[in-house]
């Protein structure tokens, strides 16, 4: 999907990305009576950047939200405000393909979602953004492939869990010089810890976030880290949430703590999470919430070479259980009836090559136990076991089945064996388990040999096991997938060095995955 972009351009296409924006000023589209009837606005609307997201064949999702004051509700005036939108085949924009006007609405944060149709496929387009005379930083984004395209390549990059305080998102640095043609985000964009004086950087506000205001201050101070705005503006995300986006390890409609949050006082509070989640990330209409509820879980093609399935773990999930007995009860669901129905018959009926699910937690089993008997994490998929294991059966007919999940804060990568309680099952696909892009900070490792090593006899399905910070790095091809873990030696200061901590491969027709 992708070919080289040059050291040379890439830079150019980052680093002077906001120059460009404002080089166009003298380009302006407006007419100058249009301005000149505008109600100006303050100062540095487009604070929170550019961003794009899920990609078609023929479309894209535009993004930008206004907000002048982003860590104090946003401060825009009380009413909806027209922002025109550009889009072009060149970053200087001499050939427009696409423009208009969108209103960024109050009762929705002054967010601006764009929905662009009728688009060329497998095709590199720059955006821009213009409100009250102030022009946003130019962004770049990329089309899907054709939908009978085979061939070709591409390039994917995983991420998740982003803990503002816990360090700098160094990671996305190096993601942008490796210039992935789509993003993946598998949850845990923000946190919503109250702050700490003891972490590299602090949250904003004073407590856990529980209205919408409070989210989205959250949210703006997140998009304000400068790493992870020059990513969003330089390759589209698929984004899906997964539990600090609302509360820890909430399942449904039941917080962490019922005894503190009252059931009406929860689903206020999922309402709020779930609008700000939609006000800040580049999704299409169908993502609007309705109070507590939202629709995430989705799916993506990359013409006949990928299927991305986008799971939604949270939303519908069984209350978590809290025994080895309680995790084995069949009733308990992780994606819901609907969505489990829609999930298994997307990889049934699959034309693709590879067949890959975006699944917030780890679907492969951690025994935690040294020794005799299993101790699982509960949040995982290990607490669902009769729904993982009904689809890890599945898998066995599906072609080329590949996981990639988040939420362990390390790097966790396995084979998926079709009954983890028979050691000599069949393999039947591959997890890649990202590493956080700064939540727990930088590690001891030392320490986390020593705790996770002596695990690994009793879990001999997993590859690989490390506690750095950064993403995966995924160059899909028709013969195999070509994995990095892509790693940073810090993330307790802005600037980082990067490297390969290793290289692994998925062959095509045959299950499982090798480290290089």
């Amino acid at each position: 999907m992708t070919g080289a972009v040059s050291p040379d351009r890439r830079r150019f296409l980052t680093a002077g990305a906001a120059a460009l924006g404002a080089a166009a000023s003298a380009q302006l589209w407006l007419p100058a009576a249009a301005r000149a009837a505008e109600t100006p606005l303050p100062d540095g609307v487009f604070s929170l950047g550019v961003s794009s997201g899920d990609p078609l064949p023929d479309g894209i999702v535009l993004w930008t939200r206004l907000a002048p004051d982003p860590l104090n509700g946003g401060g825009m005036p009380d009413r909806p405000v027209p922002v025109e939108w550009q889009l072009a085949e060149d970053p200087r924009f001499r050939k427009l393909v696409r423009q208009g006007t969108a209103q960024a609405r109050p009762e929705y944060g002054h967010s601006v979602h764009v929905d662009v149709r009728g688009l060329r496929a497998d095709r590199m387009y720059w955006y821009r953004f213009r409100t009250s005379g102030q022009l946003s930083p130019v962004g770049r984004t990329r089309t899907a492939p054709h939908p009978h395209s085979s061939g070709g390549s591409l390039r994917m990059a995983l991420a998740s869990c982003q803990n503002w305080q816990h360090g700098y998102f160094t990671p996305y640095a190096d993601m942008l010089d490796q210039d992935p043609d789509v993003v993946v985000f598998v949850g845990d964009y923000i946190y919503e810890s109250t702050p700490s004086a003891t972490g590299v950087r602090r949250h904003e506000g004073t407590g856990e976030p529980f209205s919408l205001v409070q989210y989205r201050n959250r949210y703006a101070q997140y998009r304000t880290d400068p790493d992870l705005a020059e990513m969003h503006a330089n390759a589209p995300f698929v984004v899906t949430f997964d539990d600090h986006e609302v509360d820890n390890d909430f399942a449904g409609e039941i917080p962490q703590d019922p005894d503190k949050q009252p059931h009406d006082a929860f689903v206020a509070r999922l309402t709020a999470a779930y609008q700000a989640f939609y006000e800040h990330m580049p999704v299409r209409a169908s993502a609007v919430p309705d109070g507590p509820h939202i629709r995430m879980y989705r799916r993506l093609e990359f013409g006949r070479l990928a299927r991305l399935n986008v799971l939604d773990t949270r939303q519908y999930r069984s209350d978590q259980a809290t025994s080895q007995a309680g995790a084995q009860d069949p009733s308990l669901t992780m994606l819901g009836a609907r969505q489990k129905r829609w999930l298994l018959n997307g990889l049934q009926d699959s034309p693709a090559r590879w067949n890959l699910v975006a699944s917030q937690i780890m679907m492969a089993e951690t025994d935690l136990q040294v020794g005799e008997g299993k101790l699982w994490f509960y949040d995982a998929w290990d607490g669902y076991q009769a729904e993982r294991n009904r689809f890890l059966e599945e898998f066995r007919q599906v072609r080329n089945p590949v996981v990639l999940s988040g939420d362990r804060h390390l790097t966790m990568i396995s084979d998926l064996k079709e009954d983890y309680a028979d050691p000599d099952s069949d393999v039947v696909g591959a997890e890649f388990v990202g590493t956080s892009i700064s939540s727990n900070g930088d590690q001891d490792q030392a320490a986390f040999r020593r705790e996770w090593d002596p695990r690994r006899p009793d879990n001999p399905h997993w590859k690989l096991l490390d506690a750095h910070r950064g993403y995966h790095l995924f160059d899909v091809r028709r013969d195999g997938i070509d994995a990095q873990v892509r790693v940073v030696d810090t993330v307790r200061r802005p600037d980082a060095t990067a490297s390969t901590l290793a290289r692994l491969r998925v062959e095509a027709g045959r299950p499982g995955v090798e480290v290089v």
